[in-house]
Formats: C-alpha cells, sequence, structure tokens
C-alpha cells in the first residue's frame, strides 16, 4: 500500500472482529486510538505527534499511554521540576514559621490536654468556624 493513502480516520472503522470495532477518535487537541490501532498505524501517529498533536492509546477503553513529541514532552518535564522547586521552597517556609517558641508551646500543650479539654477546645473552633 502506497505510503500517501494511509489516512487517520477520525471515525468508527469496520470491526476488526465480531462484535468490536476499532476507533480512532479526536477529542480536542488529542488524537485517540486504541492499543491495537497504535501498534497497526504507528508511523502515521508518530507523525501526529511530531506535529503537535497528543495521541492517547487506550486498552479496553481506559487511557494507558501517550505518544507526544519530545519538544511537549521536554516542557512537561521543565513544568514538573518548576513546580517541585516551588513546593520545596513553600514547605521550608512553612517549616521555619513553626519553629517559634509559641508554636513549640501550643504543640506541648495540645499533646499534655485531656481529652475532655481537646473535645471543649474543638466544639469551640467549630462553632467559630461557622
Amino acid at each position: 500500500m502506497p505510503k500517501s493513502s494511509l489516512k487517520l480516520r477520525h471515525t468508527a472503522r469496520p470491526a476488526t472482529k465480531p462484535g468490536r470495532a476499532t476507533q480512532v477518535r479526536s477529542e480536542g487537541a488529542a488524537l485517540t486510538v486504541t492499543a491495537t490501532e497504535a501498534k497497526n498505524r504507528f508511523g502515521p501517529l508518530l507523525e501526529k505527534a511530531i506535529q503537535g498533536r497528543s495521541v492517547v492509546i487506550t486498552r479496553h477503553d481506559t487511557p494507558k499511554a501517550v505518544l507526544l513529541s519530545i519538544a511537549e514532552f521536554e516542557s512537561l518535564v521543565r513544568s514538573k521540576q518548576q513546580s517541585l522547586g516551588t513546593m520545596t521552597d513553600e514547605f521550608d517556609s512553612l517549616l521555619a514559621r513553626m519553629q517559634t517558641a509559641s508554636s513549640r508551646n501550643a504543640l506541648k500543650s495540645a499533646f499534655g490536654a485531656a481529652p475532655a479539654e481537646l473535645g471543649r477546645l474543638a466544639v469551640k473552633n467549630a462553632r467559630r468556624r461557622g
């Protein structure tokens, strides 16, 4: 079959096995295909990914993998690393604020409180919050 005749379809194709249809669905910017379709049509799907289109690969109607361009992958990895750095900074800031004498005293008081006192304070705080 000539390469030019391979075209991705965005509609249901004839069933390859009785009672089971192979589908290629377009959902927003992502293209969704079954694992069998991905295996049989990897070349055209790879071209779609290289052009910037994500390809979601499903097995039994459940998304299992995504085929995407290296540029998109690197962008996702960079953004994940930046978020981890941001969360680390935020955690360090919160931890520093909790390392005060008044925070230590409050924790000692809470751990040393009787159950009745903890219950009374919980009810008081619940009423205050509305």
